[in-house]
């Protein structure tokens, strides 16, 4: 029955196969067994069970894994606010992780759908609404919002189904940016598509085409094999399948 249930979650086949392998089992009921008499063979110093094994079976890698979305898309934002050093700065509902970090440096306003309950000095988290931020306009200096405007109005977080929930959330981000602020902005790039309920996919033009009357300072992208690029080609961008686009956007 789990083999079924597994088979129908989007793995591709050798990921699959590599998590239910027998063979890396066993290699860890062996990889066990070392252990334990190691530890019979010195200072007792932790309690060891079989009983409260935890197999992970799947990190014996050439090279450490990580999720390029969320690894590349803060990382950027967060270089680019280094370089512009504003006195505070305003994120709705982006990563969270983002949030906590460059709060360390800059003073952050963190707005969520589902209140946030975390303590650190240089961040405030509040709640707000995204389809109805409660700025005024032309208030905000420096603002993000990533990975976000493609769940809106799909209900995966409890919000209203509503299928121009986004175009809804971007119009505020371009109504309460200030004249000279900057915008970082991020969203799935490539065909243009609704994977309901998880996500929306843009391409490229229908961004910019959404913050006309903007200026595009910057376009990177996350492409399908994993790279970072900076300053991607649009039409690079809408041949991915999943990719990251992420834009930098200021008001003039």
């Amino acid at each position: 029955m789990f083999s079924k249930i597994l088979k129908k979650i989007p793995f591709s086949d050798a990921a699959y196969k590599k998590y239910i392998s027998i063979k890396n089992y066993r290699r860890f009921s062996g990889d066990f067994q070392q252990f334990a008499q190691k530890q019979a063979q010195t200072e007792k110093r932790f309690s060891l069970t079989w009983e409260e094994r935890f197999p992970i079976l799947n990190e014996r890698t050439k090279t450490s894994h990580f999720e390029p979305h969320y690894t590349y898309h803060p990382a950027w934002a967060a270089r680019i606010l280094a370089s512009q050093n504003p006195k505070l700065h305003v994120d709705i509902s982006s990563t969270i992780n983002f949030a906590t970090l460059v709060s360390a440096f800059i003073p952050i306003e963190y707005y969520e759908y589902r209140p946030l309950e975390i303590s650190l000095s240089g961040l405030t988290c509040k709640s707000a609404d995204i389809t109805n931020l409660p700025f005024p306009d032309e208030s905000i200096e420096s603002l993000s919002c990533m990975h976000v405007v493609e769940h809106i109005g799909l209900g995966r977080y409890g919000d209203e189904l509503d299928y121009n929930g986004d175009l809804k959330a971007m119009f505020q981000l371009k109504r309460v940016l200030k004249k000279g602020g900057n915008l970082l902005f991020v969203v799935p790039v490539g065909k243009p598509r609704i994977c309901f309920n998880a996500h929306r996919i843009y391409s490229y033009s229908q961004i910019m085409d959404y913050f006309s009357g903007l200026k595009l300072k910057q376009f990177a992208l996350v492409d399908d094999r994993r790279n970072f690029i900076i300053d991607a080609e649009s039409t690079y961008a809408s041949q991915q399948n999943y990719g990251c686009g992420c834009w930098w956007f200021t008001k003039e």
